[in-house]
């Protein structure tokens, strides 16, 4: 194993690829964790796993990210399962879930009413679903595949998530309920950075899970605000993921639509403008 991983280390580093992912990959084909994955690094590969290993350190060379390799990627402590057909979940992510958690606890109430829009892998849902047990938790996405991943996840955890199908929060106006929580992650590249994205990202993740359909990339966001005054409650909250330099614009469409809100603009631990928070009072 001790070969294996120094030349797929060093095949991956010639081609400007993370040479740990080679570490990552042998642990996944071994199918152990961490402490008996270093105890066994001078141990004898077998045939199967070798030829696994190799094949997919040649497809990540080639672009292919490491978690669609896998299957699985960690979110809020938690293995979920991710392929093609949903967005890799990301660490900053875990940032907009705590938050609304630090909001719930400040709510001190039962069977509140959440919706998670463009849910993808249900990363989102599961979290909130499982760290804040009693909530009416519902997530919505336009993908029937990315659907079909959210539920497996969910259903893996014991997670009670109710998934529709739909644009948006298109599937929330055919009911009759209102939320005390609407929490989005959903495609804000401007199309004009698409082409600039590392190609990991731009050739293999899911298109329209990444891309707003317009040239600044808030078309998802404008569409969600301007149903925020029937779908989200009168002391709700709002919650969104954002690009580092999209926080301002989604601030002021919160505020057109819903001009009492105290909406904030929060940094993530990279200091960057990542979030915005939008606590609604009509009074």
């Amino acid at each position: 194993m001790y070969e294996a991983l120094n030349w797929a280390s060093s095949f991956l580093d010639r081609s400007n690829k993370e040479p740990r992912a080679a570490d990552i990959l042998m642990k996944h084909h071994l199918n152990v964790d961490w402490t008996d994955f270093h105890l066994s690094r001078r141990e004898k590969l077998s045939v199967d796993v070798w030829e696994a290993f190799y094949n997919d350190v040649t497809q990540h060379e080639e672009g292919i990210p490491i978690q669609y390799l896998t299957g699985c990627e960690e979110f809020y402590g938690r293995r979920l399962k991710v392929n093609e057909h949903v967005l890799i979940p990301r660490p900053e992510t875990e940032e907009l879930v705590q938050g609304v958690l630090d909001w719930l606890k400040q709510k001190r109430a039962s069977s509140l009413q959440i919706a998670d829009i463009g849910t993808g892998s249900g990363a989102i849902a599961i979290a909130l679903a499982l760290e804040a047990p009693g909530l009416d938790m519902t997530g919505v996405d336009v993908s029937e595949e990315a659907l079909t991943v959210a539920k497996e996840n969910a259903a893996y955890f014991g997670a009670d998530v109710t998934f529709l199908q739909g644009n948006l929060v298109d599937p929330l106006l055919q009911g009759t309920k209102t939320y005390d929580v609407i929490v989005s992650n959903p495609p804000y590249v401007p199309l004009e950075e698409w082409e600039a994205l590392d190609t990991i990202v731009r050739d293999h993740e899911p298109k329209q899970a990444l891309i707003g359909a317009d040239e600044d990339g808030l078309s998802c966001y404008r569409k969600i605000a301007a149903y925020l005054p029937t779908l989200l409650k009168t002391d709700g909250l709002a919650a969104f993921e954002v690009g580092e330099n999209q926080g301002e614009a989604v601030r002021k469409i919160l505020q057109t639509e819903l001009p009492l809100a105290d909406i904030e603009v929060r940094r993530d631990i990279n200091g960057k403008p990542r979030m915005v928070f939008c606590e609604r009072d009509d009074i």
